[in-house]
């Protein structure tokens, strides 16, 4: 009996801490995959002389794109877009509200602000 006591002990004290890593875990992924998918808009804009607009969107990334103003020297910069580490796609506006573009993943919640693991990861931070 004391055995499974200093077990539900232990599983009380550890289990909380184990699960805010996961959450730290999958902020930092967000992290990475914004700050690799602007140094592809980066490479973009060197070749292209521009970023691409909201509308082609960071799709311009891994496909041509058709509308206008179509890129004169386009070439794939990702094999695939990632999505976030919340399984949603990460949004992207040209022009951006923090700078020349935004991109950003909306968190654990999917909806614009939050705290926590609920805030937004943008490539302003």
């Amino acid at each position: 009996m004391v055995v499974l006591v200093i077990i539900g002990v232990l599983a009380a004290l550890i289990v909380p801490n184990v699960l805010d890593r996961a959450d730290d875990a999958r902020v930092t992924a967000a992290r990475t995959d914004v700050n690799n998918l602007m140094q592809a808009l980066k490479l973009y804009r060197l070749d292209n002389q521009r970023y691409p607009s909201t509308e082609q969107g960071l799709n311009a990334l891994v496909a041509r794109p058709t509308t206008a103003p179509v890129p004169p020297n386009w070439r794939p910069y990702l094999d695939k877009l990632p999505a976030d580490p919340w399984n949603r796609p990460y949004q992207y506006l040209s022009p951006g509200v923090h700078g020349e573009v935004d991109v950003l993943s909306l968190g654990a919640d999917g909806q614009p602000g939050g705290e926590a693991r609920d805030a937004d990861v943008g490539s302003w931070q």
